[in-house]
């Protein structure tokens, strides 16, 4: 265990982490990130284009972006899991399985985590052909014929993606129709690439060895040679129910208007949070970042006169 005691952990990789981590560094918070991976799911996207003054840009790239944003003002990303949090007297210790980390401030940018569809050959197929990561496995994908089921952003985007090397690719959606950025579903309908199964759902995925067809909700096999799951995410929440915070009915975590939680010192950001309107995106991530950031920095210096 350190006994260094930090101004702020930032737990969390994302946008809505590395935003935080640029606002304190420039208030000369002490400050430190954890992160399992840098980028979080925002890595993962395909192109962003959605963030202003960029155009199109890779996730991956986009949030290295952020990442060596925020360490050009000399923070420092601790790569590892988070297994607990625990307040001892003032004091918050966050404990991976390498360290424990002392602060005085927490800040809570888990992000979500991927939505299972939970049909028999999901986890047995997993890694043989089952994929929740079309930007890291549609190389794979060259002249062959994959599914991805969903029907939002994500579902369309890694259609769209995996259309580039894929012979061809169906999307299969459980209703009549596209939901998301009108101009993902555009590109996805007009791509002549992409088929579009609606009102269709997986029931199984079959295969010995790896992934050789799905069945379908309408009595049909269809023969592919793999499936990327893109039915949308869920708040990850091991961690923060641990550490004591509350949450909303769809397991959110319940902040306010300064990001705090229920317990002193703990913060929150992002797509696990009841801020934005729960509108899951990298700018609103971003923008809560920047507000608890903001407003550890005035509980410091208010603590500081108060001395």
């Amino acid at each position: 265990m350190t006994d260094k005691i930090h101004d702020l952990i930032i737990i969390g990789g994302g946008p809505g982490g590395y935003s935080a981590a640029i606002y304190a560094q420039r208030s000369k918070i002490d400050t430190i990130l954890i992160a399992e991976h840098p980028g979080g799911t925002a890595a993962d996207a395909h192109s962003i284009e959605n963030w202003p003054g960029v155009e199109s840009k890779p996730g991956m790239q986009l949030m290295m972006d952020f990442k060596n944003h925020a360490e050009s003002y000399g923070l420092k990303t601790i790569m590892g899991t988070v297994q607990k949090i625990e307040k001892k007297d003032e004091i918050l210790e966050v404990s991976t399985s390498n360290e424990t980390y002392k602060g005085k401030n927490i800040l809570l940018a888990l992000g979500l985590k991927r939505r299972k569809l939970n049909i028999p050959g999901e986890e047995e197929l997993l890694g043989r052909g089952v994929s929740y990561c079309a930007t890291c496995d549609a190389f794979f994908y060259k002249d062959k014929t994959p599914a991805v089921v969903g029907g939002s952003d994500a579902a369309t985007m890694a259609a769209i993606l995996l259309s580039e090397v894929a012979k061809k690719v169906y999307l299969i959606y459980r209703k009549g129709e596209l939901r998301g950025e009108q101009i993902w579903i555009d590109r996805a309908v007009e791509n002549p690439k992409i088929e579009i199964l609606y009102n269709t759902e997986v029931t199984h995925i079959n295969g010995e060895n790896k992934v050789q067809s799905l069945s379908l909700s309408t009595g049909n096999e269809l023969e592919v040679d793999g499936i990327f799951i893109e039915i949308g995410s869920v708040p990850s929440t091991t961690l923060a129910k641990s550490a004591g915070v509350k949450f909303d009915d769809k397991e959110y975590i319940i902040v306010n208007e300064k990001q705090e939680t229920n317990i002193e010192g703990i913060y929150a950001a992002g797509d696990i949070t009841t801020g934005s309107n729960k509108f899951k995106q990298m700018v609103t991530a971003a923008s809560e970042g920047a507000i608890a950031a903001q407003n550890i920095y005035l509980n410091i210096v208010r603590e500081r006169r108060n001395k």
